[in-house]
Order: structure tokens, then sequence, then C-alpha cells
């Protein structure tokens, strides 16, 4: 398969409402990696319909459900069918159509987190390596160039040994019980039925771990955690607060809120070693903030000739213009295509099955610590 050639992708979820199955959509043809060529928008056949004919699609590739897309696409000739399924639909809907897409010979790429429960998250992996199909997450912050560059330096031991991590993110649009109004966003991310047994710690509390993951590249082994629901009446936390400590015996915290009154998206990390350490916020994202023990701090752009190769090619535009979520989003849909293209998955490029699996791990085991009056739990 040529490298330069578009690959066809159907999407599951992402009709009239949704916020996220547009930002896919933008991400995955932003370097024209894949064409979007069929679709089940929504459980509802005439809302599927709409979406299909506002994005253009031939309509006979605009299907009532997820299981008729799968079972038609899988019928059409190798030339023809698509390629892969993007999957952005609420929590409780990404395990039966990323099973069924895989075992029908198809690549998923999937928001996160994974699943609702680390039993189907561990049956979404097993079902990619038996099936070797292609599974990717899309933690897209993983895919910023300043966070890959943290990522060189801090498992190049520039700043010596780890010793103290510390993620945070910072909302506030839930901070009244907005998912009494209707609104859609709101109603989904706090229904348990649909969003799992996490609320603020899945929907925001798992980029959080998987960032400090990622940029460490050691697991967290012990946690101990502590969620809360400040609003009344609603079903899932808004709020967590979890200690934690890593595979080399370095030791930090996790914090999450969607209840911080005027905050908007402060998702944000800081990494100390026995030499140094760095600090970044997605608000800024194209700044990276680097200590150093015996000289001054700098601050590292993107899109800057000093940054390392693994940063430089993630960024698109000069040094001094901004870009971030929708690059940051689009930069995992070209490591998805790459990996498609050479059957083949280069570590870093995207989160994988396993990272999901860990992601769904931890809302468990935060849930199950803070059940026990925070004790400390292994996982």
């Amino acid at each position: 398969m040529s490298t330069n050639r578009e690959l066809r992708l159907g999407m599951i979820g992402g009709g009239p409402g949704a916020f996220i199955g547009a930002v896919h959509r933008l991400a995955a043809e932003m370097d024209r990696a894949f064409e979007l060529t069929a679709g089940a928008f929504s459980s509802d056949a005439d809302k599927s319909a709409e979406t299909g004919q506002e994005l253009g699609l031939d309509p006979k590739r605009v299907y009532s459900n997820w299981e008729v897309m799968l079972e038609k696409e899988a019928s059409l000739p190798q030339e023809t069918r698509i390629h892969a399924v993007s999957i952005v639909t609420p929590n409780h809907l990404h395990h039966p159509p990323a099973i069924a897409a895989m075992r029908a010979g198809f690549h998923v790429i999937c928001d996160k987190p994974m699943t609702t429960s680390s039993e189907l998250a561990l049956e979404m992996e097993s079902v990619a390596n038996e099936t070797g199909k292609i599974f990717a997450l899309t933690h897209n912050y993983t895919g910023y160039p300043m966070v890959r560059e943290a990522c060189e330096l801090v498992q190049g031991g520039a700043i010596g040994t780890v010793r103290k991590a510390y993620a945070e993110y910072l909302q506030g649009w839930l901070t009244d019980p907005l998912e009494t109004t209707g609104q859609k966003q709101a109603e989904w991310r706090t229904d348990p039925s649909r969003s799992g047994p996490g609320g603020a710690l899945g929907d925001i509390g798992t980029h959080a771990f998987n960032l400090l993951e990622h940029v460490i590249g050691k697991p967290v082994t012990r946690l101990a955690g502590r969620v809360e629901t400040f609003v009344e009446g609603r079903e899932l936390d808004d709020d967590a607060m979890v200690l934690v400590e890593m595979e080399n015996g370095a030791t930090g915290s996790i914090f999450c809120s969607q209840v911080c009154a005027g905050r908007e998206n402060g998702l944000r990390l800081r990494i100390y070693g026995t030499e140094g350490g760095i600090e970044w916020d997605q608000e800024h994202p194209n700044d990276l903030l680097v200590h150093r023990k015996e000289s001054p701090s700098e601050v590292r752009r993107t899109g800057n000739a000093y940054l390392s190769p693994a940063s430089q090619k993630l960024g698109r535009i000069p040094s001094g213009h901004p870009e971030g979520y929708l690059e940051g989003f689009a930069n995992l849909y070209r490591g998805f295509a790459a990996a498609i293209q050479r059957e083949d998955i280069t570590s870093g490029d995207f989160p994988t099955a396993a990272d999901g699996v860990r992601g769904v791990r931890f809302i468990e085991a935060v849930l199950q610590s803070a059940s026990e009056n925070g004790k400390w739990v292994r996982f």
C-alpha cells in the first residue's frame, strides 16, 4: 500500500449535536491520510442520513446503524471498502462496534476512555492481538509537538532520575447542573449508563493519567484516591484527587475537576528529576519550560530547529504560529494511517489498546481506593 494513498474511513457516531465527531473528521483529513467514505452517524437513521448529506457522502454509504455498516462494507470489493473505523460514540458504545469491526477485518481508532470496564477493555485488546488489526486510542494530547519533546527529554535522561510528577486537568463547565438543561455533552458524560463509572475521572482524569505515564515512560504502580460530587443530584464524580507512586519510586499527584468555575481547559504537567524538570500547559501548548539544576531555565517552542527530530516531525508550520488541539488529533490519525500502511505499530505514534486498558484500570483503582477511605491500591 503506497504511503501517499488516502485510506478510506468509516465513522460510527458523530451525528447532529456531537462535538468530538467533527474534531475527528477534521483531524482524519488534515494530512489527507484518510478520506471519510462511509458512516453510521446516529442510532436514528434519519439523523445519520442528515449528517451524511451534510458531509457530501454517497447516500449508499451512509447507514442506519453500525451493524449494517460493517456488514455492507465488508461485502464490498477490497478496492472499494473502508480500511478503518473511527468510533466517536459515548463510552458505553465503544466496545461492541470495536470488537465487531476488528473481527470484520477493519482497523479501529477509538475515542477515550477505551470502554466502561477493565473486563471489556481486556477483551478489546485481546481481539486486536488475535486479529492483527491496528487499534489506536485518541488521547490526543500525546500528539502535541512539545509533549513529544518532553518525552524525549525525560526519557532521554536530560532531567536525571524522575522523582516527582504532577498532572492536573481543571475545567469549570460543569460547575452548574448543565445536564438538567438538555445539553447533550453534559447529559451523557454525567450518566453512568453511558459514561461508565467515572465522571470527571473518566472524561479528563484519564487524559492526565495517560499524559503522565506517556511522558515519563514508566507506569504508576500504586495510588490513593478521593472523589467528590459537588453538584447536588449529579450521579457521577465531578472532582477527583489522586496520589500516585511510579515504578521507579517517583511520587506525585493527579488532580481533575470539572467544577473549577472559570477554568477552561487547564491540563498541566510538571515533572522533576535529579538534574532538572519540565513544565507544560495545554492552554499554552507551543511552550515547554525546561529547568536545569546548574543553569537558567529555558523555554522551548514548537517549530524550531533546536527541537528533537521526534518533536519536529509533529509540527506543520513555522515557529511563532499557534498549533495545538486539532493538529494533535491529526498527528494520531497520521500515525494510525502509517501503521495501517506498514501493517505495523510504531511505539509512540499513538496510544494503543494497552494504553486503553491502563486508563480503564486507573478509573477503577481510584474508585476502589475512594470507596475504602483513600486506601493505597496497587494496579
